[in-house]
């Protein structure tokens, strides 16, 4: 090989490694975890946290006191059955249940709190749409974004089933709504204090929802934005929660 072509490979190999250190994070979600990609509104999104290490927040989220009620204290199991996450729990979520189509991430918040932002790969059902005196169309509409739908008018030999079902302590005897297909599902709002996830969780349940497939990420957009991580807004990544 020629000197030449050596040389000129080595100043390629030392720039690509000057380029590598250039890029390399001071501040990672976990000491081998730099950052976490998912997909949001069709496009990829890399959740990582804010490196300046001087930022501060400045918005809402700062607020230590709230009226309670409504904004009171959540507690950590939110319902039997149900699994309490935190935040790197959620991120290995996404990345192998969400990334991989098995999972859903909602935002249960009104939609004019997820506009001002959400976590990447949310999508926003309100804590309001899983109420069991919604209108069956709107509930529908809601499970069926989870992976769950609606039976299909049950035949004589459907309703015989069903009550054998039911004899053996089979709780899904009955039911309107089929939750076999549905995927796992991890629910957030606004942090500790918010009320509405935990409600939209006790409202799936009280259709039928397996509680084994429902997973409460407590802290919410408070925990969230207090680590730094990514925030999507309307028409843009917003890395700073100032």
């Amino acid at each position: 090989m020629k000197i030449s072509t050596m040389i000129g490979k080595s100043v390629l190999l030392l720039t690509c490694m000057m380029a590598a250190n250039s890029y390399a994070m001071d501040v990672n979600i976990a000491p081998e975890l730099p950052y976490v990609t998912t997909r949001h509104d069709g496009r990829i999104v890399k959740i990582q946290r804010i490196q300046d290490q001087e930022n501060r927040l400045a918005d809402g989220f700062t607020k230590t006191s709230r009226q309670c009620p409504p904004f009171c204290v959540q507690p950590i199991q939110v319902a039997p059955g149900v699994n309490t996450i935190g935040e790197l729990e959620l991120l290995e979520f996404i990345s192998k249940k969400l990334n991989r189509g098995s999972g859903v991430l909602v935002d249960a918040r009104t939609p004019s709190w997820h506009k001002k932002g959400t976590i990447p790969g949310s999508i926003n059902i309100p804590f309001t749409l899983f109420d069991p005196n919604q209108p069956e169309e709107i509930t529908t509409e809601a499970l069926g974004k989870l992976g769950a739908y609606r039976k299909v008018d049950p035949s004589f030999i459907d309703n015989m089933w069903d009550e054998v079902k039911s004899l053996s302590g089979d709780n899904s005897a009955g039911k309107i709504w089929d939750f076999s297909r549905a995927r796992e599902v991890v629910l957030w709002c606004n942090g500790m204090w918010c009320g509405q996830s935990p409600r939209a969780i006790r409202n799936l349940l009280e259709l039928g929802y397996p509680a084994e497939k429902i997973h409460y990420y407590r802290g919410g957009m408070q925990a969230w934005k207090q680590l730094g991580l990514t925030v999507i807004v309307p028409e843009r990544t917003e890395l700073s929660q100032r």
